[in-house]
């Protein structure tokens, strides 16, 4: 008797692989192809090969932009995971059914689009009907006032937009920790500060910079919100991207501007995959 053959898994990759090639490949290969056009006037541009694009990258306007964006990026990305950590924790530590009603929340906010989450934020912190009366009532100001747009705003508006993310990634981590580790630790004379930083740290780091790099990546391409909640000092790649592509009629700078942004985000994807591996064949 023949011995019974296994059934070709290889048709079942045909339809992701076409899916890839015509939404990112091609895609990416005409924006690619077009940061290296040359720009005419009249908001067109023509075939080229030229470096100009990229060589504007060198000048202290793309470095302004650039680091606006990074040091927005990551500090909403640092700000949200201090904060998710111990919420995360805390979160599993309750009953089954107080877990499940906060994640059902927490998942409710994801549905809600950047448009949505920047203008409520924008009332929120507006003069007419935000805390600004709030703090005006109980005492805290004088008279009411407006505390948008501004910086403490947009990452305000940052860190909610990426908290649901980074819990996301840490609470299966939390739920699954022993507790018995922490414990020993004290038990062993450790305070509960090195305990925390000798145990539990380590244990929930891949976790954690798995969450860091999701918020950071995330919140890099935030478009609306540094327009409705920042001053246009604050205004991120995204944003630039936009300006140069509809209103400066610069369509290969802006490609090409999407392209850096497109290739920073590919790169700290990859890095975390990498850091993941390599964790986790040295746990084996």
């Amino acid at each position: 008797m023949n011995p019974r053959r296994e059934p070709a898994l290889w048709p079942l990759a045909l339809f992701p692989c076409a899916a890839l090639t015509v939404f990112f490949v091609f895609p990416f290969a005409i924006m690619l192809a077009v940061s290296f056009h040359r720009r005419v006037e009249g908001g067109f541009f023509e075939p080229a090969f030229e470096l100009s694009n990229y060589l504007r990258f060198l000048t202290p306007f793309f470095g302004k932009i650039l680091a606006t964006s990074i040091g927005l990026a990551a500090t909403a990305a640092i700000i949200v995971v201090v904060a998710a950590f111990p919420f995360s924790y805390i979160l599993s530590r309750m009953r089954r059914r107080a877990q499940s009603v906060i994640l059902v929340f927490i998942l409710s906010v994801l549905s809600l689009s950047e448009v949505i989450i920047g203008f409520a934020w924008s009332t929120l912190l507006s003069r007419t009907a935000g805390v600004g009366n709030l703090f005006h009532w109980i005492g805290l100001v004088e008279t009411p006032r407006a505390y948008t747009p501004g910086l403490v705003s947009l990452l305000l508006g940052l860190v909610y937009l990426g908290f649901p993310y980074a819990v996301l990634v840490i609470y299966p981590a939390v739920s699954r920790l022993d507790r018995e580790l922490p414990e020993a630790a004290r038990m062993s004379g450790a305070s509960p500060l090195r305990a925390f930083a000798s145990v539990t740290l380590p244990i929930m780091r891949r976790s954690i910079t798995g969450a860091l790099i999701l918020v950071f990546v995330f919140t890099l391409g935030a478009y609306l919100l540094p327009q409705v909640l920042g001053r246009p000092r604050h205004w991120t790649l995204p944003v630039h991207i936009t300006d140069q592509a509809i209103f400066q009629s610069n369509i290969p700078f802006a490609a090409a501007m999407a392209m850096f942004l497109l290739l920073v985000s590919l790169a700290l994807v990859g890095l975390s995959l990498i850091v993941g591996n390599e964790r986790q064949g040295a746990s084996t």
